[in-house]
């Protein structure tokens, strides 16, 4: 591993709730957007809070100003949030995002192909990737008293990477 990876891991490693596993390739996205396309491949370079979440899905109304307010405090660092919807009707997920205000990529997985690669066992649950395509940590659930350790742990990562 090499010497920022381990400071940018050891750094993030000291908080609770975050589960991490030996830094490793993050799975393939390549999916439908609101705009487009979207595919880590075409975010590297970046950090990206990675998120999978469903219409019905209480914690995840929660999580979507939380995600607003870090793109717009790290977009201009390198930060890119991409919410993965998982819902199987797209209706569903487009009448959410009414309610919502959003400043990030939203992307579909109705087959829940890519939920499947991350091993996606609740929801919410999000993965923070670095720059380099690597997978660096997960959550799950979305709790007011882990916002500032998932924060602290994409501050890292972007400090770490640059």
């Amino acid at each position: 591993m090499k010497w920022i990876q381990f400071i940018s891991f050891a750094s993030i490693l000291a908080f609770s709730h975050i589960t991490f596993a030996a830094v490793s390739e993050a799975p393939a996205v390549n999916l439908p957007a609101l705009n487009g396309d979207v595919s880590l491949e075409n975010l590297q370079g970046k950090v990206v809070y990675l998120d999978f979440w469903a219409s019905w899905c209480k914690p995840c109304k929660k999580s979507f100003p939380w995600m607003r307010d870090m793109k717009a405090a790290y977009k201009d660092k390198g930060f890119e949030v991409v919410a993965v919807n998982l819902d199987k009707e797209r209706e569903l997920a487009d009448a959410f995002l009414k309610k919502v205000d959003v400043n990030f990529i939203i992307a579909f997985d109705e087959s829940g192909d890519t939920a499947a690669q991350y091993k996606l066992r609740a929801m919410p649950s999000s993965y923070l990737i670095g720059r380099d395509g690597k997978l660096y940590a997960s959550h799950i659930g979305f709790r007011e008293k882990d916002k500032s350790k998932m924060e602290h742990a994409i501050k890292q990562l972007l400090k770490h990477q640059q």
